[in-house]
């Protein structure tokens, strides 16, 4: 069996040089909940049932609605949501439509998520950087939108943050809209309903006022820590119904369309 458990100290070698100081790393095994974290991945879970037995774990509890929306006839969907925490919400995807789908699925997610190599075959990766990486993400996203698996994805691309005075996402991106819009596939508008602690927007605001999320996206560092924060929790996922991709004709601008859809999402 894979070895999923994790070493903090070899991830801050890796990322600082071998004489990162002890210090660091011993404040980097408490935010990352090193043994929590291990003593759950050697139970050596994989797949949709690592995302099941995760909730169970975390002993979160997931009110569904609108399951019975997503019809098992053949119809292929983009179900495009809200990105509201960071680590549940995604686990929920996998656990809650990979088990509606037989595993027949593929979210697309940043980078902090495809550390979790239990979800392999699962998530694929949307914020490669370089021109080569760009091209490759190029490839394999034609090659998923026009594959049969269902597609989850979070169109802001990072999880909310406190604009205007609400958590809610950014601005979407229009990918998901035009890839589906090219591969006919129905747009599905989904709402999970949470938020993390008040202290993870206060470090992102720190981020923005002091210019360091330009190269560090400072609250990313607690996500972990948020994760373990919300044990015992229990979030609402509102699930809307289709709407077809023919309704996204030319009266707007694809941009515009994606954040029509976006509307609809914070509407359920």
């Amino acid at each position: 069996m894979p070895d999923y458990t994790i070493s903090v100290e070899k991830m801050f070698k890796a990322k600082f040089g071998p004489k990162t100081p002890k210090l660091l790393i011993s404040l980097g095994r408490k935010l990352l909940h090193e043994d929590w974290l291990n003593e759950f991945f050697r139970r050596g879970y994989t797949g949709v049932e690592f995302a099941e037995e995760t909730l169970k774990y975390l002993n979160v509890t997931i009110n569904v609605e609108g399951l019975e929306n997503l019809k098992k006839d053949g119809t292929l969907y983009t179900i495009a949501g809200n990105h509201a925490l960071g680590g549940i919400d995604a686990i929920t995807m996998i656990a809650v439509f990979g088990r509606h789908f037989d595993s027949n699925l593929k979210c697309m997610v940043n980078d902090f998520l495809m550390n979790l190599h239990q979800l392999d075959g699962f998530m694929i990766a949307v914020n490669k950087v370089s021109h080569v990486q760009a091209r490759e993400l190029a490839r394999e996203t034609d090659e998923i939108y026009s594959s049969d698996n269902q597609i989850f994805m979070f169109p802001a691309g990072k999880v909310s943050r406190k604009i205007k005075g609400k958590i809610q996402d950014d601005v979407w991106t229009k990918t998901f809209l035009t890839k589906s819009i090219k591969y006919h596939r129905d747009i599905v508008p989904m709402h999970f309903y949470g938020r993390n602690t008040w202290r993870f927007y206060f470090v992102d605001w720190i981020g923005k006022v002091t210019g360091i999320n330009k190269k560090f996206p400072l609250a990313m560092a607690l996500l972990v820590d948020e994760l373990y924060r919300a044990q015992g929790n229990t979030y609402r996922l509102v699930i809307g119904k289709p709407i077809p991709w023919s309704h996204f004709d030319s009266s707007k601008r694809p941009i515009e369309w994606a954040q029509w859809v976006r509307e609809k999402v914070y509407e359920l």
